[in-house]
């Protein structure tokens, strides 16, 4: 008979985060020693990890962290929803956001080779991912810095964690600040837009968008002299979806965003806006 009970399997999968099967074989050989099951779980969730590099991490989550003018975003990302939602991937996402706020960092190179523990935080994740049974990647990072900046963080399913999360900056303070800079984070989650002003659509990417009204104006048999002004007008459009600051505004589809931080009096930053998997 086993020396252990049902309880004992509970409170494993709930300290480890693995599966069933994988719980009970290591109480078995543990002779129902928890904590020598946990080594067990964990060096043998380390030799499978070579065979999980090459599966998909499709799952996981975001998550971020304002701190002293600054905003820190990560994503985070696992093979199923089902270890997604586990505390232990929680807290694992929470131990690398908290490493990026810590040492301030902004890229993911940087991150990765963070102390944590005693331990790159790299070799952090992939212990913890040998734990949960699956492989887990640290997928990208995000900085950004104004006087204000809020952090909005999106659930797709009540049932999962976090699966879009935004920051936005602005250059000014007080409560009119915050709450625009809150209004248009919720916004961004929502509309998606890829750049902040039109000064940062790549010049090359304008071109191939002209290139294109142009073709298809000429295409639909457009008269040559109304071409410039169709083309153009084909253009704003495109901006309107890309560009934040000329999107309609979610909240009040009369003025764009740029309308809205105007009237707020204050100047938008930088802005990020993660979606997992995407």
């Amino acid at each position: 008979m086993p020396n252990y009970t049902a309880a004992d399997i509970k409170a494993l999968r709930e300290r480890t985060g693995a599966g069933m099967m994988d719980v009970k074989k290591a109480l078995d050989e543990a002779n129902g020693d928890a904590d020598k099951a946990v080594e067990i779980i964990r060096v043998k969730g380390l030799k499978g990890a070579t065979k999980r590099e090459g599966r998909s991490t499709a799952e996981g989550l975001v998550a971020a962290r304002v701190e002293n003018g600054a905003g820190y975003m990560i994503e985070v990302n696992c093979e199923t929803d089902f270890v997604a939602k586990s505390a232990k991937f929680v807290e694992l996402a929470d131990k690398v956001l908290s490493a990026a706020v810590a040492n301030d960092v902004a890229d993911l190179e940087s991150l990765l080779a963070v102390e944590v523990e005693g331990k790159k935080l790299s070799d952090v994740v992939v212990e913890e991912g040998a734990v949960l049974g699956e492989k887990v990647v640290v997928r990208r990072i995000a900085r950004v810095q104004g006087a204000t900046v809020d952090a909005y963080l999106h659930k797709t399913s009540k049932d999962l964690p976090a699966q879009v999360g935004v920051l936005m900056a602005v250059d000014g303070t007080g409560e009119q600040a915050q709450a625009v800079a809150h209004d248009v984070a919720v916004h961004t989650a929502a509309l998606a837009p890829t750049y902040l002003s039109r000064d940062e659509v790549p010049a090359e990417t304008v071109e191939n968008e002209r290139r294109i009204a142009d073709e298809t104006a000429r295409a639909e048999g457009k008269p040559e002299a109304a071409l410039t002004k169709i083309v153009e007008g084909r253009l704003t459009g495109f901006f309107k979806e890309i560009v934040l600051v000329d999107q309609a505004f979610a909240k009040d589809a009369k003025q764009t965003v740029g309308k809205v931080f105007e009237a707020a009096g204050v100047k938008p930053v930088a802005f990020a806006r993660f979606r997992v998997g995407a």
